[in-house]
């Protein structure tokens, strides 16, 4: 019987207690701090670096080849190819975390110097309507050892071989995924862009 009274005398002040944070709650501003701060920072900081890399991937594409077309065809090989990250990602369970950003943006230069491999061919060849398959065998070789090479040598990484492997992980998943997406990219689907884009120049000097 005591303790019942006791509980009913101290739920006024429960009350008043509970009223009080209730007016106070309006005026109180939670901030995430610490680790998950840090993480969107330098998320904010690789998505300016990723768009930075894009710009200038196209600017670089711009004054080899003087031209738009050539220049926006050959930049939508690398876009695909960063899509093909976010697959690779998905497939291997993998976080998408800052090192796997480093990744995706290492690709985007990556996957365009290879796709210069296959115009300059492309470009030297005499004009034909085949010229597209014609530049895909000469070229394709190159392209699939400097594919293969590279994928080989981020394996054991991707792996997760070695000690302190682990945290380098997600980097050496990321640019082989945009690797492996690559490789058909560039021999099958940019000849098609190509074609698509500059449909009255295929058969003539580029």
């Amino acid at each position: 019987m005591t303790s019942l009274a006791a509980a009913l005398g101290m739920m006024p002040l429960a009350w008043a207690f509970g009223s009080a944070a209730d007016m106070l709650r309006p005026l109180v501003i939670a901030v995430i701090g610490g680790l998950y701060e840090q993480q969107q920072i330098a998320f904010r900081g690789l998505t300016v670096i990723l768009i930075a890399a894009i710009l200038l991937v196209f600017l670089l594409l711009l004054f080899l080849y003087e031209s738009f077309r050539v220049a926006f065809t050959m930049l939508l090989v690398p876009l695909f190819a960063v899509a093909g990250v976010f697959i690779g990602l998905w497939i291997t369970g993998t976080e998408f975390n800052i090192t796997s950003r480093m990744g995706m943006t290492m690709i985007v230069g990556i996957v365009t110097e290879i796709a210069i491999f296959y115009y300059s061919e492309f470009r030297v060849l005499p004009a034909s309507h085949d010229r597209f398959i014609v530049a895909g065998i000469n070229r394709m070789r190159a392209i699939s050892m400097t594919t293969f090479a590279a994928i080989l040598a981020l394996l054991p990484l991707a792996l997760g071989i070695g000690h302190g492997a682990a945290m380098q992980q997600p980097l050496a998943i990321a640019i082989i995924s945009g690797l492996i997406f690559s490789l058909p990219l560039v021999l099958i689907v940019l000849p098609a862009l190509l074609a698509i884009f500059q449909p009255n120049r295929s058969a003539s000097s580029v």
